[in-house]
């Protein structure tokens, strides 16, 4: 066996760290990037170290960032893009990595540094690192008076969000849902019963030594409790299974569509939603799938191809302009507003999204939502259908939207969403939380428009 060379960068963080500076630089997202890693020449044990790292560090950013200029003596801002990132890779592992040993963590960190062309920052990089090491049990954020401040460094979320969710929820679950979010999801996916049965594709999974239980929030989806994620990986290549969220699966559910139905999905792309309700129908709906975006619209049609549906037109169209495709189509029997929003209920799979928004693009997507349930709402026939739904766990996106939509457009009302009663909100909505159901974060409400 060859002796480790001493400047030797292992190819899952070499990956990370590429990962990592592409979502700071390219506002890339990770979960595109880590997706990407199937189709690399990394080892299973690579992909998996590597979306270890990238998602770690973006979690517990903050809290890093706070140890960073605790061992430093110096501000982040100062410290150029790649020796940040090698720094946030290096202590990630140290503080939180128990199975890497801490050298590999602080030379292979040094070495990142010195690949990014910035060897006259490899001594600082190995310094603060070794510091890290020697007080590896130093409580985060312990010295700090101010509680909010405090307790942003400790659960890594941005200040302003923990004071928002805090006059919403409380101070104790705001505490509990940070938390959650800086915690893995677990895998949830819906078998395509267009290819194949339920039970023949679980005996697959199970021979291959995956175990699985039933969802309590969406029915018809399954968790993976344990087992390799290469053998669920490939089920969902092969079109067998459908890799989904339990709450983004309700909310094709509480459309309700039937064998025949018309069907508009206004903000389609990538399609999870579209395809469950194709397969809720047998494929025998006529679904009209929109994104202002082509290139996500070909990521939709991809997905229909690998699922084997055929009810689907895609069509690119900005939802929040007009729709002249209505005369066309006639009115809907359905209609799916699962509008683009803040993306806060989605925080343990997307942690980069915690230090990209603020306050303000709630109040501009609170806009734009209302604009698209509007255009979405001249689509619905009769008797007919209507389903807003976000990820978001903001007010303004959710609650306060349908009340400001429902006092403009009368001929809607709210119905009772056929739902597990634990998550139907007094006041007639669905809602799905993190730290309370295991899920991500969902907002549904059911409207019918007056016969």
């Amino acid at each position: 066996m060859n002796p480790k060379r001493s400047d030797e960068i292992s190819p899952a963080r070499r990956s990370a760290f590429d990962i990592l500076r592409q979502v700071e630089e390219e506002h890339a997202y990770a979960s595109v990037r880590i997706a990407a890693l199937s189709e690399s020449d990394l080892l299973r044990e690579d992909r998996a170290l590597s979306q270890e790292i990238v998602l770690g560090v973006l979690r517990w950013q903050r809290s890093l960032d706070y140890l960073i200029e605790r061992y430093s003596g110096r501000s982040i801002a100062r410290l150029d893009l790649p020796v940040l990132i090698a720094l946030r890779i290096g202590l990630y592992q140290v503080r939180y990595l128990s199975r890497v040993p801490e050298s590999a963590a602080v030379n292979e960190s040094v070495n990142l540094a010195k690949r990014a062309r910035v060897t006259s920052a490899a001594p600082l990089v190995n310094a603060v690192l070794r510091k890290a090491v020697r007080h590896s049990n130093e409580t985060i954020g312990e010295g700090i008076a101010d509680p909010v401040e405090r307790a942003s460094v400790e659960l890594s979320h941005p200040r302003w969000m923990l004071e928002r969710w805090g006059s919403v929820f409380g101070q104790n679950e705001t505490r509990q849902l940070a938390l959650a979010n800086n915690t893995p999801p677990a895998i949830a996916f819906r078998v395509n019963s267009l290819r194949s049965s339920a039970g023949l594709v679980l005996a697959d999974l199970t021979s291959e030594g995956v175990i699985t239980k039933e969802s309590q929030i969406a029915a018809g989806a399954y968790v993976v409790e344990r087992g390799p994620m290469s053998a669920v990986i490939g089920a969902a290549q092969r079109g067998a299974i459908y890799v989904q969220d339990e709450a983004s699966q309700l909310v094709s559910i509480l459309v309700e569509p039937r064998a025949g139905d018309r069907v508009l999905d206004l903000c389609a792309a990538p399609g999870s939603k579209t395809t469950h309700i194709a397969a809720l129908t047998n494929d025998t709906a006529q679904i009209v799938a929109c994104d202002r975006h082509h290139h996500r619209l070909s990521t939709l049609r991809a997905t229909c191809e690998r699922l084997g549906i055929k009810s689907v037109v895609a069509l690119a169209l900005d939802a929040s302009c007009s729709m002249p495709f209505v005369e066309r189509f006639r009115e809907f029997d359905c209609v799916l507003v699962d509008a683009p929003c803040s993306g806060t209920g989605t925080l343990r799979g997307n942690p980069e999204i915690k230090w990209r928004l603020s306050g303000d693009d709630i109040t501009r997507l609170a806009e734009l939502q209302l604009s698209l349930l509007e255009s979405g709402a001249s689509a619905v026939a009769s008797g007919g259908r209507l389903v807003y739904s976000t990820c978001s766990i903001e007010p303004e996106e959710n609650e306060q939207v349908v009340s400001r939509f429902l006092e403009k457009t009368p001929l809607f009302r709210l119905i009772k969403p056929n739902a597990p009663e634990a998550l139907i909100t007094g006041e007639g909505f669905v809602r799905t939380f993190p730290h309370r159901d295991g899920t991500d974060g969902f907002f549904v409400a059911v409207m019918e428009r007056a016969r």
